[in-house]
């Protein structure tokens, strides 16, 4: 494990320690817990980026394809 040291808004080390005291867990395991929900959190959104970019690279090929595809006369 690496030690950190990180500075803490005071509104929000206030708030975290009052839902420590009701959950009875130690601040260090709430504080991991919280950065790997952040770390999950942010590597959805970067593969949502990702997506949405590759997305709009493909878009009009694939409305050229679709378009061909609509345009096939299907015989019975």
């Amino acid at each position: 494990m690496k030690t950190v040291s990180l500075k803490i808004d005071d509104s929000i080390f206030v708030e975290t320690e009052k839902i420590l005291s009701k959950m009875k867990k130690p601040r260090n395991r709430y504080i991991n817990e919280a950065i790997d929900y952040y770390n999950r959190l942010q590597r959805r959104l970067i593969i949502e980026k990702r997506l949405k970019k590759e997305s709009e690279l493909v878009k009009g090929n694939s409305m050229s394809v679709l378009k061909e595809f609509e345009e096939i006369d299907y015989v019975d």
